[in-house]
């Protein structure tokens, strides 16, 4: 399966700004399952240096900077990629882990890395939810299947376009949210019974997904010798090659496809477009 995909950001000042330095998370992050055949990016106005960095997540992203004044910010990312296979359940537990649980624990040396990754607040309500799903299934894959299906059945899916991120527990109130509110609500809830988790952005693609999939957010929780594994609570589903992800970290705001600054008061308007055909 072949598909190209084109993002479209424009940002629109309504006065003479100065850019500030801006990061664009908008590489395709390297998985086995996808190869990139064309890649391209280009900016308006047209930056004086734009080079490939990695953050301290391991994201591969763009760092550039401009020198003139100017009214907008133009990007456009365009790539053609080549799916291939992927079994989402493709892998072994390395370590012993005891099912079911109360609050899962990771090994000393693990939870040095991932401690940024299981930062929450204590939400009860949330562990209600959770415990009674842990003990209502079998083991730790059926346990993580049931809980992102559960979010898709008892969850409604809408499209925001405020850029704002509903609190987890204003969406577990709410009872609906975007793919960004549910998956950030999913995140806090593995946290509260101690599964590292992070917050994803990036594509996915289905013929079959209505309006609003194309960009789009999702889940990883990280598990002894599967590694981070994807969960997206939107469709119910674990992520497969249809996921295509731009960034991973342990916090939205660090993994948005555009992040900078200008200086001046100008006020900003957003535009975002996103289309994934099949070639």
């Amino acid at each position: 399966m072949r598909l190209e995909i084109q993002h479209f950001t424009q940002y629109q000042y309504s006065e003479n700004v100065i850019l500030n330095p801006h990061f664009l998370f908008l590489i395709p992050q390297q998985r086995s399952y996808f190869q990139i055949e064309k890649g391209q990016i280009k900016c308006d106005p047209e930056p004086i240096a734009i080079h490939e960095r990695i953050d301290m997540m391991g994201n591969a992203h763009y760092q550039t900077w401009f020198q003139e004044e100017t009214d907008h910010l133009s990007i456009d990312a365009d790539y053609i990629i080549e799916l291939k296979p992927f079994n989402p359940f493709g892998f072994l537990f390395t370590e012993f882990i005891t099912y079911p649980f109360s609050f899962f624990q990771y090994s000393p040396e693990k939870h040095i890395f991932l401690k940024a990754f299981l930062e929450t607040d204590t939400h009860e309500a949330f562990q209600r939810y959770v415990h009674r799903l842990i003990k209502a299934s079998g083991d730790m894959v059926a346990f993580l299947f049931s809980l992102t299906e559960s979010i898709h059945a008892q969850w409604g899916h809408i499209i925001r376009e405020e850029q704002s991120l509903w609190s987890p527990d204003f969406t577990f109130d709410q009872k609906k949210g975007s793919c960004r509110d549910l998956s950030w609500m999913l995140v806090h809830m593995l946290r509260n019974v101690g599964l590292a988790s992070r917050f994803v952005s990036g594509y996915a693609f289905n013929p079959e997904l209505t309006e609003g999939h194309e960009l789009h957010a999702w889940v990883e929780v990280f598990l002894p010798g599967a590694g981070w594994v994807g969960l997206d609570p939107s469709l119910g589903l674990f992520s497969d090659n249809h996921y295509i992800p731009l960034a991973a970290g342990y916090s939205p705001e660090l993994v948005a496809p555009v992040q900078g600054s200008f200086g001046g008061t100008a006020l900003t308007d957003l535009k975002t477009e996103v289309w994934i055909k099949l070639l």
